[in-house]
């Protein structure tokens, strides 16, 4: 028989490092059955950050970037496939996204799926989102379908959210119907600020956040970007809510000049609270939670913000829910990779906009 056993791997756009998960998929149900984590040497995480803009030697660059990708994923491969109670089916890679235009027409996945099928000696799976922008979609969000799967009640509307570099919510409805968007900037702004005022890469638990004041000004210059207001589908990433981005708007908001530094990352934060709470309340009115993953579900002060934001409902973590908060992405990749073997689709075109349901993926055979 066919092994059950599927590696997801993700590398967000926080750029920490890569989030590994082993899941196995026999009978009827799903269990996680390990986790890992790599971290990004310094100079490659300095490097895929460059990439988000337009630089010199590009193409050469961004190939020597893949490579090493390939060797951390192949790293976190390694560390699950010798904990897995059998051959592993195969690993599923997203990539890193260093350009994300669908308007245009692509997506960039920085990735060498090649070399990671060579360095492990197991089939991977790859280029998950490219199928969907050919058929007019986003190629984002990719979860929906996955969350859908875990975390759909029938008659009852779910709101799941994921704070990772970027906010993504997914709404599933009473009758399993689903959206999924890109609400806004979360870690990518906030640990930018923290590593910017203070050299460290992130504000652990929020506490310069939870120390600072909210300034009404700046959260005004800040919120007053149009993405927030367009409807979905829509997606977005580093190649718009990066530094040039925040610094304008501290320009205009004379924040520098005016704020210390905790009440710039307060404000940061109160904007993340802000635009998620804005979004379920005009696309989730009858949820009555929401269920946080990814890294910003660690985060106290910003957990503490949208609790108040989104009062009455609770805001719980998916831990509460069966599935780590750290896990769920790459457990989603591991479940694409199974629907991808299964020919089954992957997307959801209610979220992303594509003409309708397709396969996604890419496969790279170890042999």
């Amino acid at each position: 028989m066919a092994s059950t056993l599927y590696i997801g791997l993700m590398s967000g756009t926080s750029l920490d490092g890569v989030d590994g998960v082993l899941a196995d998929f026999s009978g009827r149900g799903m269990r996680t059955l390990d986790a890992a984590f790599t971290p990004f040497p310094a100079d490659l995480r300095a490097e895929l950050m460059a990439l988000q803009a337009a630089s010199a030697n590009e193409l050469e660059r961004e190939a020597l970037a893949a490579n090493g990708l390939a060797r951390c994923y192949a790293e976190c491969v390694r560390a699950l496939a010798a904990k897995a109670p059998g051959p592993v089916r195969a690993v599923a890679v997203h990539g890193q996204t260093i350009r994300h235009r669908p308007e245009l027409g692509f997506t960039r996945q920085t990735n060498n799926p090649a070399l990671l099928a060579e360095l492990t000696g197991i089939d991977v799976i790859a280029d998950f989102r490219s199928r969907d922008v050919a058929a007019g979609g986003q190629g984002a969000p990719l979860v929906p379908a996955f969350h859908r799967a875990i975390f759909g009640r029938a008659g009852a509307t779910v709101a799941i959210l994921n704070l990772g570099g970027i906010a993504n919510l997914t709404v599933l409805g009473p009758a399993q119907e689903v959206i999924g968007f890109d609400c806004g900037p979360a870690n990518t702004l906030l640990d930018l600020w923290c590593e910017r005022s203070s050299g460290r890469p992130f504000d652990a638990d929020g506490a310069a956040a939870a120390r600072g004041v909210v300034d009404a000004r700046l959260l005004d210059a800040l919120l007053a970007e149009p993405y927030f207001a367009l409807a979905p589908p829509k997606s977005t990433g580093l190649d718009h809510f990066n530094a040039s981005w925040l610094d304008a708007r501290l320009d205009v908001a004379d924040a520098r000049a005016r704020l210390r530094p905790e009440d710039i990352q307060a404000t940061l934060a109160q904007l993340t609270a802000n635009v998620v709470a804005a979004s379920c309340r005009r696309h989730a009115p009858t949820a009555d939670e929401l269920v946080v993953c990814g890294g910003g579900a660690f985060n106290a002060d910003l957990m503490a913000r949208l609790g108040r934001a989104l009062a009455p409902s609770a805001v719980v973590t998916s831990d509460a829910r069966g599935l780590p908060a750290d896990q769920v992405e790459a457990t989603a990749f591991a479940w694409l990779a199974r629907a991808f073997v299964a020919r089954q689709p992957g997307n959801v075109p209610t979220a992303t906009g594509a003409a309708g349901p397709r396969v996604l993926g890419a496969l790279y055979p170890a042999r």
